[in-house]
């Protein structure tokens, strides 16, 4: 890990993305009090908590594989934290239901983990990382092991739970679309680094550097002039004017197709078209287009002690 320096404000969604071991979920772990920083201090409300033990930290974590006690019923892994406090029988009974209700699992608190889907599995574990109402929740990958469908569902579920509760959400993931869909502002990890910081559509609308263009979506690299950029390829017309170049081939992806064109000049450029009927084979000559607003220079720029605030 090379220097990280995040500000996370207040009751927002934050995530952390980038490919396996760029540092992520390493500065997950820190924040949690699993792992120690060389150098440096974890600051939670303006309070340094660099030394304190996971238990003495305003933070719960939420795992890929949920970690639930499997001898025990719904209620009583979701309460088990109060328990361990010392809450009443009787005050924890009306917090679990509180929160079971939060996430759609009322009536499910006499199961057993055992009885559940995946998708009902990884909700009991959210409902025992908010019980306690920390400060931050710090989720690792928790949809990982969710089919697509699912996974969308709960995207959607996550995002409106966080801001139901109000609750800072810290989110590690190598989903790029989770990323986009769910986040306040985004800190792209690559080799130890963070290559950027900003909002979703920051991040991809204008990515710093080559990496971001295309680890977040798919991006046309291009050099003109001794200067890099990045065109999206949603952004690049085909039509009777621009660079010439010949249709290699086009790709069918559901609602919409990728057309490769390899122009005149040696590059190859991604266009992307809606899946609208029309058809283009390969061998077909056209022109490729984009706006110059639409075309963003590629920075280097320092970026080990980014900010967000």
């Amino acid at each position: 890990m090379d220097t990280v320096d995040l500000t996370v404000g207040d009751g927002e969604f934050f995530t952390l993305l980038g490919p396996s071991g760029s540092g992520k979920t390493t500065t997950l772990r820190i924040i949690a009090g699993f792992e120690q920083p060389d150098a440096g201090r974890v600051t939670l409300g303006g309070e340094d908590i660099t030394n304190e033990p996971p238990y003495s930290r305003d933070v719960n974590t939420v795992f890929q594989d949920y970690a639930l006690f499997p001898h025990m019923t719904v209620a009583d892994n979701v309460g088990y934290g109060l328990k361990v406090k010392g809450v009443s029988r009787a005050e924890r009974k009306r917090q679990v239901e509180e929160v079971l209700r939060m996430v759609r699992l009322d009536g499910y608190g006499e199961r057993k983990p055992i009885q559940l889907s995946g998708g009902q599995r990884q909700r009991v574990a959210l409902a025992r990382s908010i019980v306690n109402r920390p400060k931050v929740l710090l989720l690792d990958e928790p949809l990982g092991a969710l089919d697509l469908k699912l996974r969308q569902e709960m995207q959607v579920f996550l995002k409106s739970l966080q801001r139901e509760l109000g609750m800072t959400f810290l989110y590690v993931t190598h989903d790029q679309e989770e990323a986009l869909t769910m986040s306040d502002h985004v800190a792209v990890f690559n080799e130890g680094k963070i290559e950027q910081v900003g909002s979703p559509n920051d991040v991809y609308e204008q990515p710093a550097t080559e990496f971001v263009a295309g680890f977040v979506g798919t991006s046309n690299i291009l050099e003109r002039d001794g200067k890099r950029f990045s065109v999206r390829p949603e952004r690049i017309e085909l039509n009777g004017t621009g660079h010439p170049g010949v249709v290699a081939d086009v790709v069918f992806v559901g609602a919409f197709r990728r057309i490769f064109v390899d122009i005149d000049s040696g590059d190859r450029i991604t266009v992307v078209r809606p899946n609208d009927g029309t058809t283009i084979e390969p061998g077909t000559r056209v022109h490729v287009h984009w706006r110059d607003e639409d075309a963003y220079e590629i920075q280097s720029p320092d970026t080990h002690e980014q900010e967000v605030r």
